[in-house]
């Protein structure tokens, strides 16, 4: 049977804040719409660090880093990764287009693309907009996207958490993109 040691957090050789703001980027953007919960923006802004996401623009009602709670999930990625607050979500769509990026909506809707199903262009940037808890994605931002994607479930519930829907598309979406981004590592 094969020993597994726990590595200590100096074993992980993980890079500094200042050299993570200069490091390569996975060609992601997300938009947080409208989030209620400051642990959730916390926590987002912790998995987008993990997979090193070029910016969160965090929308309308979403509080930002200032706010204790969401500091105190972020545990300083905050610092990392760059963010911008904009109180018109579909502003921030229609900017993120015209700067070539394409725009998912993930959201339960008609003609959704199964998160399975949904094919990364190594060579595209994406942005992935996430809705409020309860009402989910605006309808306008939905209706500006290029694509809608949806993430199976098989149990009662409607809907995961949004933090948890941020690690499941990341972790889909950057798959393809990681095998690039390792080799400048």
């Amino acid at each position: 049977m094969e020993h597994f040691r726990k590595l200590q957090n100096e074993e992980l050789n993980r890079i500094s804040t200042e050299e993570f703001k200069t490091a390569r980027k996975l060609p992601i953007v997300i938009v947080l719409d409208n989030i209620r919960s400051q642990n959730n923006v916390g926590s987002v802004f912790r998995t987008s660090d993990a997979f090193r996401v070029e910016k969160i623009y965090l929308c309308g009602i979403t509080s930002t880093p200032e706010n204790r709670e969401v500091h105190k999930t972020a545990l300083g990625a905050e610092d990392a990764v760059a963010w911008e607050y904009r109180r018109d979500t579909l502003a921030v769509v229609e900017q993120l287009k015209t700067e070539g990026y394409r725009v998912c909506s993930i959201e339960q809707a008609e003609h959704t693309t199964s998160l399975e199903n949904f094919q990364i262009d190594p060579h595209e940037k994406y942005a992935f907009i996430f809705g409020n808890e309860v009402k989910g994605v605006q309808q306008e931002a939905i209706d500006a996207s290029d694509a809608c994607i949806e993430i199976p479930q098989f149990g009662t519930k409607h809907s995961f958490n949004i933090a948890v829907t941020v690690g499941i598309v990341l972790w889909q979406a950057a798959l393809p993109l990681l095998k690039d981004l390792k080799k400048t590592l």
